[in-house]
């Protein structure tokens, strides 16, 4: 194939395993508990108002914060391969492919699809 060619779910057979890559669906904003699986603080011993928060980010020395340190941020909205996707059924008058299994992305969402 080349740029321009018009390509169709003919190229795939049912029965066949792909890889399909996209973009997974935004989380937004989120603590250490949600984005890195943080176990959190005490309920209780002392611990007020900071239950989910994700404790210290670095020592006395050398007095600033590491590289690479897990912390809070956007989550989500990234590059994701899903491998080994079952091909169900191919309808070639529609232009349509059933896979078996979660595919990245919201509804409607580009996914780029390899054999």
């Amino acid at each position: 194939t080349k740029v321009g060619d018009e390509i169709n779910v003919s190229a795939f057979s049912e029965g066949e395993k792909v890889k399909v890559s996209g973009m997974s669906k935004g989380k937004g904003f989120q603590g250490g508990v949600k984005k890195h699986g943080f176990s959190g603080r005490n309920a209780t011993h002392g611990v007020k108002h900071e239950h989910r928060t994700i404790g210290s980010t670095g020592c006395r020395f050398p007095q600033h914060v590491m590289k690479g340190r897990k912390m809070p941020g956007r989550m989500g909205y990234e590059r994701i391969s899903v491998k080994n996707l079952k091909i169900m059924k191919v309808d070639k008058e529609n232009n349509l492919l059933v896979l078996k299994g979660a595919v990245p992305g919201h509804k409607g969402t580009l996914l780029e699809i390899r054999v």
